[in-house]
């Protein structure tokens, strides 16, 4: 009987003991789960101010130190001037729209990169990485050498690799995909000016 209650004892002790260390537990392993999600949001912010940074950074470097501004509304008018066309922004606008671009590109190429997209499609690591060497060129390419025509090919290339990106994002995460939607556009409207730039500088070579 005595050896009973004293294996009953024990039982209760010892399930009192479990019971007491799995709730002490409990708090630990919440504030484990807490320092997990902490460290991973850091990483995250990290990894999206440098994919945002870097392309930003370099736009921004390409433009002061390497455009100018020169060929941009130059020509045979009076003033050695065009007379621009309506449409035509003023530089400081053209830069600052290539920097927004520059950051929306840097956005979406984050979205893929979290979703292990250019692992797991490195074509569209290519096509990322093609249009943001082509989008440096192009500004000091028309502007900095006064070269429209080579810019235009540059400006086409620019075109391609924005669209070859927005295939391959679109299949990863749409929203990428739609972040990609507003820089072809502008790389669009970029295409027209300068086959503006193109014929004007044939007209200077006809006076």
């Amino acid at each position: 009987m005595d050896s009973q209650i004293n294996q009953r004892t024990t039982t209760a002790s010892a399930s009192d003991n479990t019971t007491t260390t799995t709730m002490a537990n409990k708090p630990a392993a919440r504030g484990g789960r807490r320092e997990k999600r902490m460290a991973m949001a850091k990483r995250g912010l990290r990894s999206l101010a440098v994919a945002v940074g870097l392309p930003l950074s370099l736009t921004f470097l390409s433009i002061y130190f390497l455009d100018r501004g020169g060929g941009y509304g130059r020509g045979s008018g009076e003033g050695g001037q065009h007379v621009a066309a309506f449409w035509f922004p003023p530089l400081w606008l053209v830069h600052a729209t290539c920097l927004t671009a520059a950051l929306l590109m840097g956005l979406s190429g984050w979205l893929v990169w979290a979703e292990g997209g250019f692992h797991k499609q490195p074509a569209a690591l290519y096509t990322y990485g093609a249009q943001l060497g082509l989008s440096l060129v192009w500004g000091p390419v028309v502007f900095g050498l006064g070269a429209p025509s080579l810019g235009l090919v540059v400006c086409v290339g620019v075109l391609g690799a924005l669209a070859g990106c927005y295939r391959h994002f679109r299949g990863i995460n749409p929203i990428a995909a739609d972040l990609v939607k507003p820089c072809f556009a502008w790389a669009a409207f970029l295409a027209v000016l300068n086959l503006k730039l193109v014929s004007s500088c044939e007209e200077d070579q006809l006076i």
